[in-house]
């Protein structure tokens, strides 16, 4: 599905969660029964299904700015009226103005985009790749399990750099700083740096493990 981007605003539902953050492409499931959500879903699903997921930032007591469009894919309507959903990661979103608050948070939002990059991205996307096979490799030398990539990590830059951001657990602020970046460049180099760190750290605790295990 395409979207406008330059400078184009339209309204937009927006569902914040606590220390969640949706990136382009990737999956969200959803268990809807708070009331107001249960109205805004069922306004969505009459329209073209789409709203925006923002990360509530449950320390600063605040949403953030930039977030990302969701479309429901499937729902299951339970019998009290609650609602399981399957939502994906669409375009990335700036919030210009709030329009409404009741009975659900309504925003103008604008769509964003990274800016084209002036060189191939394809040795630092490969870069990233490698150093996410050797995570694996050392966390499943240190589990004692089978660990694979799955099958679905993208092979194109800014895709892969989405990709990564959102498999990264536990770190919703660091999250939501590669989803405001503008630049899918700074998006892997910083991506680079996380995983160089963890390798560097798993790596350490392999070594520990197999010297106590002689």
């Amino acid at each position: 599905m395409l979207y406008p981007t330059e400078k184009a605003e339209e309204l937009l539902p927006l569902f914040p969660l606590p220390e969640v953050v949706l990136f382009p492409g990737r999956p969200l499931p959803l268990h809807i029964f708070e009331f107001r959500y249960r109205i805004m879903m069922n306004t969505i699903l009459e329209s073209d299904r789409r709203f925006g997921v923002v990360m509530w930032d449950p320390v600063q007591g605040q949403e953030s700015k930039i977030g990302c469009c969701a479309e429901i894919i499937q729902y299951h309507r339970l019998p009290d009226d609650r609602m399981k959903m399957m939502t994906l990661g669409q375009q990335r979103f700036r919030v210009v103005d709030y329009v409404r608050e009741k009975p659900y948070l309504v925003g103008e939002v604008e769509w964003i985009e990274d800016k084209p990059p002036d060189r191939d991205l394809r040795p630092l996307a490969a870069s990233v790749e490698e150093l996410l096979k050797d995570v694996v490799r050392l966390s499943a030398k240190l589990m004692d399990r089978e660990i694979a990539l799955p099958e679905d990590v993208p092979e194109l830059p800014r895709e892969l750099s989405y990709w990564v951001a959102s498999n990264l657990y536990g770190v919703p602020r660091e999250q939501q700083d590669l989803l405001e970046m503008d630049d899918t460049v700074a998006r892997l180099e910083r991506e680079a740096e996380i995983l160089s760190s963890t390798r560097s750290h798993l790596a350490a605790r392999t070594v520990l493990k197999d010297a106590l295990e002689k």
